[in-house]
């Protein structure tokens, strides 16, 4: 039977109308268990706007919400995990756990069940968030990448969550004397906008350190202004900046050539690519630089985050041979 506790909300930051990071600290005389970088715990709330399976005319499933008699929501209990974005030395020193999370949105709007619950409710003082006191799961560097050299990290959005993890328990380690196994990590780290970077200011910090062979590459896929003048922010889409590292075509690119070389309708294609933004890497790094550290034979790509990206990201490393492995819920 699941150990439930009751933690506490301590801090919530909004970077946007959809992502939020926040600290959970554990039930009153309780402590959080042990854990590795990578790894999730199950969070829960109560009163939940629930949903149900339906079929719709068309033959394809959708959850829909769950009405009563009166036609209100049902409300009810709902659990999912989440990826830990605080590194362990943290959780040791300060007893808490950090998240980076993303207002879900069905097909017709509808705010996801948990995750429209903790940003309507769940962010305000003293907001109290269920969690399984259990942390698990095998998304971790000695499970993921364990014998290779060159480890390349590529987070979308809130796929971020499990590598900053990573990234900074590497360089606390590396302060402290410890990890240094000539390992090289490279993080492709992209999301909309500069507002919602998570993280991106310690990412800078840890890059600049340079306590341990570290690359930080950082994009947004809508730039305005203030990124394109900027020399430390790139340009592009997750999938499309690593097609860019290796010197492939944008996504929506191939699949043009693709639907023409079909005879088909290349009107949605094209339209697709018009919208695409450009990939360019942040000033201060090189293609050249980049392919020199990521021998295929000896590199393992590791990704979390929007499904459609991560499938282009694995056809990217099935392309080049490289190991691949994704973090799916």
């Amino acid at each position: 039977m699941a150990d439930f506790k009751v933690g506490t909300v301590a801090r919530w930051q909004q970077l946007s109308p959809i992502l939020a990071t926040f600290i959970l600290t554990p039930q009153d005389g309780n402590r959080f268990p042990d854990y590795e970088a990578g790894q999730y715990i199950a969070l829960r709330r109560e009163r939940c706007r629930l949903t149900k399976e339906e079929v719709g005319p068309d033959g394809q499933r959708r959850y829909v919400p769950d009405l009563d008699l009166s036609g209100n929501p049902k409300l009810g209990p709902v659990t999912h995990s989440y990826s830990i974005a605080s590194a362990p030395f943290e959780s040791r020193q300060h007893g808490h756990l950090e998240f980076y999370i993303v207002l879900e949105r069905a097909s017709d709007g509808t705010p996801g069940r948990l995750s429209g619950n903790l940003f309507e409710t769940g962010r305000g003082a003293d907001a109290r968030v269920t969690y399984v006191n259990r942390i698990t799961g095998n998304f971790t560097l000695a499970k993921m990448a364990k014998g290779f050299r060159n480890v390349v990290l590529v987070g979308t959005g809130t796929g971020l969550a499990p590598f900053v993890s990573m990234i900074k328990q590497l360089h606390f380690d590396a302060t402290e004397g410890r990890g240094l196994d000539g390992v090289r990590y490279t993080l492709v780290h992209t999301n909309r906008t500069y507002e919602e970077l998570a993280y991106h200011q310690e990412l800078l910090a840890i890059d600049a350190a340079d306590r341990f062979d570290f690359v930080y590459i950082v994009s947004v896929s809508r730039p305005t202004a203030r990124d394109v003048n900027d020399p430390g922010i790139g340009r592009g889409r997750a999938n499309n900046v690593l097609r860019h590292m290796f010197g492939m075509p944008l996504k929506e690119e191939e699949t043009l050539r693709a639907t023409l070389a079909r005879g088909e309708d290349a009107s949605r294609a094209k339209a697709a690519l018009e919208k695409a933004t450009a990939p360019v890497l942040p000033r201060h790094i090189s293609t050249s630089d980049l392919q020199q550290r990521l021998a295929p034979s000896e590199t393992v790509i590791l990704t979390c985050g929007n499904p459609s990206s991560m499938d282009d990201i694995k056809h990217v490393a099935d392309a080049h041979h490289i190991k691949f492995d994704k973090e799916d819920w």
